[in-house]
């Protein structure tokens, strides 16, 4: 009687042999096999672009599975789902669950869908709130006896933007499509003056990514420290995005990648040299998780927005213009320039030419309703915060308002897009400092992203403050320095008023007179305006300094001084002329320039007049060659122009597609390169070039 017993509850597990049973004959039991229905569940969650073998899904939705069992398992079967180092039912990192009749909205649930002599169908649900991650999936039968779990296997949750009980619901299903399954985008870069954009292949459903996030999760600080309590916050997108915020950046956890911003990129890639993330996150991973070297901001915010679309967050890239890093956090920015008019790389503050960062779309109950929707972050290492360098999540709607008291990190964030600039003369020898002037009309100009569905650039600043100098603007920022203690604070750094209400005599600008093109002249015209009803005495130093995006000043290309009378009301323009051949050498891989001009006025206060330069790269020219057709092999043409009257060489020509490239590369002996578009791979070849030809690619 008991080897009978024991061969039925053996079946009831789920063999995958025929077997007879008696009074005297016992089989060892065997693993169910278990059906994941993978394309069925993939289309319906939203999962099919994943090329993996194991299901995802994503939670508050059913999903079905099909394992060998009994006819009538209702009353017998307990399903066991956990996941993490140490599942518990207290921290909701495993569920015990039976079949229902209907499916629970607050817990896992199992109901029947249908049975057969040797197999049960059960539709799966768990809880729109429940920890993501690698689940292991068990059975257990109860009527006969006790048992040992039979494992079914593992499968992957992600969260569901589709699900309305979900944290990240997102209404708009085009924008669910951008925001998550999308995995090309555009990035959009340059100066205020030059808004340019490149592409950028997040490849979130790429071969082993999804794999990597996981990995990335376990291998952040919160899980070292204590690895069940990091995973039971693993249901939470803020908690989350805040973790992986840091985890995107090197700094103080041997994350993904090392940012670097000298110049030089001895040592790694150069970060305007990768074009994707898939590539950066399998050197990661290959590497045995050591920091990939270099990144800058736009491949920061590439990587965590691939990161965080893999797992179901909506995200996209955020570009802001005149960026402004606030290090004291006092809502104020400070430039010091020198007598010549010399950009001085002296204050811990900051003005970027632009800044680019991450917005996530997710609830925010720990604040409000007012504050859900798209929440800041950003894996840039630019200041610490809770001891690290993450930043986020920011509410956009406590930006907008001033309410710079909230978690997490708006006083920097409100800073980036609105704080106030000043602008001051220092003296090298004395270290005595003159404010030339104060505006508060600088930072956060032309906030960018992407369209949804098109390439186009969409302007989101007005979602970040009020108009540029209104009232409510300037109410807002008084709310934020009274919010963080500032409004009363003495500042022995602070302009007096006496500087402050300083009117200066005349005004400038630069203008371009010409293209802005790497290889060509830079040709400027500076234009200065006497705005009194006497003549004025001008001595205009100028400068022109290769920067990087950030700024910072790293060669100096050029230098002019002269002396102008202007008579009253005058306006004279001085054309400026920068050779290529004087700042070929000088100029960073960021192809920016800075050009300034300080005038000091006899009589009258100093006005300094600077602008950034941003140069363009010459283009590459793609044409399809014949009609292109899925699964059929196509003809692409590249062509480059070499812009210069000098031979280049080691040019790099870096290709890269999702299901396109397959990597079949043939290099002729003239050094033209032959590919066919197929499927995934990339890869880059090295050519000469000689000038004036045009180089082929097809």
């Amino acid at each position: 009687m008991q080897s009978l017993r024991a061969c039925l509850r053996s079946f009831l597990l789920g063999w995958t042999l025929k077997f007879s049973c008696s009074s005297h004959f016992f089989i060892a039991a065997m693993q169910p096999s278990t059906n994941w229905h993978l394309k069925e569940n993939a289309r319906d969650h939203h999962t099919s672009k994943f090329s993996s073998k194991e299901l995802i899904v994503r939670r508050g939705q059913a999903f079905t599975v099909t394992f060998n069992g009994t006819e009538q398992p209702e009353q017998n079967l307990t399903f066991i789902a956990e996941t993490g180092p140490k599942p518990s039912k207290l921290a909701k990192t495993q569920a015990t669950f039976g079949i229902s009749s209907t499916v629970s909205k607050e817990s896992w649930s199992a109901v029947l869908q249908s049975t057969s002599s040797n197999s049960v169908s059960i539709s799966i649900s768990s809880p729109p709130n429940a920890v993501i991650g690698r689940y292991k999936l068990s059975v257990q039968t109860t009527s006969i006896g006790s048992s040992s779990p039979a494992s079914l296997g593992t499968f992957v949750l992600l969260f569901n933007p589709w699900s309305s009980g979900d944290d990240v619901f997102m209404p708009n299903k085009a924008e669910c499509e951008e925001y998550v399954l999308e995995e090309f985008g555009i990035i959009f870069a340059g100066n205020k003056n030059h808004i340019n954009s490149f592409g950028w292949n997040f490849g979130q459903f790429q071969g082993d990514i999804l794999n990597i996030c996981l990995s990335m999760m376990d291998r952040s600080l919160n899980y070292r420290q204590d690895p069940a309590t990091d995973v039971s916050h693993r249901n939470d997108p803020k908690y989350l995005g805040r973790v992986l915020s840091a985890m995107v950046n090197a700094n103080d956890d041997q994350g993904v990648l090392l940012g670097n911003w000298s110049g030089n990129y001895e040592g790694g890639k150069s970060p305007s040299s990768w074009t994707g993330s898939g590539e950066i996150l399998q050197n990661w991973k290959k590497s045995g998780f050591k920091p990939v070297r270099y990144g800058q901001c736009w491949v920061f915010a590439a990587v965590l927005t691939t990161v965080l679309r893999c797992l179901g967050i909506p995200t996209r890239t955020i570009t802001n213009f005149s960026s402004a890093h606030d290090a004291d956090g006092n809502l104020r920015v400070d430039e010091f320039y020198d007598a010549s008019g010399n950009h001085l790389d002296r204050a811990a503050d900051s003005i970027w030419n632009f800044h680019v960062w991450n917005e996530s779309w997710f609830s925010r109950s720990d604040l409000g309703p007012s504050y859900s929707g798209w929440q800041v972050l950003d894996a840039t290492p630019q200041e610490e915060s809770g001891g690290i360098y993450q930043c986020g999540p920011a509410s956009r709607n406590a930006i907008k308002e001033g309410d710079v008291d909230l978690d997490y990190d708006c006083p920097f964030v409100f800073a980036e897009v609105n704080a106030d600039c000043m602008y001051w003369n220092y003296d090298t020898a004395t270290g005595k400092k003159t404010l030339m002037f104060s505006k508060s009309t600088v930072i956060g100009q032309f906030i960018s992203t992407k369209a949804v569905g098109k390439d186009d650039r969409v302007d989101v600043t007005n979602d970040y403050k009020y108009e540029e100098g209104s009232t409510k603007e300037r109410d807002i920022f008084k709310k934020a320095r009274k919010k963080l203690g500032l409004e009363d604070k003495f500042d022995p750094t602070a302009p007096t008023p006496q500087e402050i209400d300083q009117k200066p005599d005349i005004s400038g600008k630069f203008k371009v007179a010409g293209p802005l093109e790497v290889g060509k002249d830079l040709n400027l015209v500076l234009v200065l305006a006497n705005l009194q009803s006497d003549a004025k005495t001008v001595h205009i130093n100028t400068t022109a300094w290769s920067t990087v995006y950030t700024r910072r000043p790293v060669h100096e290309i050029w230098k002019d001084s002269i002396s102008v009378t202007l008579s009253p009301r005058e306006e004279k323009q001085f054309p400026i002329k920068i050779s290529y051949t004087e700042y070929q050498q000088q100029l960073t891989t960021d192809n920016t320039i800075q050009v300034t001009a300080l005038c000091h006025v006899e009589g009258g206060i100093q006005v300094l007049v600077q602008r950034d330069i941003t140069l363009d790269n010459p283009a590459l020219d793609i044409q399809v060659l014949g009609e292109a057709k899925v699964n059929k092999e196509v003809d692409v043409e590249v062509l480059f122009t070499n812009p210069i009257d000098t031979e280049v060489m080691d040019c790099v020509l870096q290709v890269e597609g999702n299901d396109l490239l397959k990597g079949i590369l043939e290099i002729e002996t003239t050094g033209t390169p032959i590919f066919k578009l197929c499927s995934t791979k990339y890869f880059c070849w090295e050519i000469n070039k000689q000038s004036p030809e045009t180089i082929r690619w097809c």
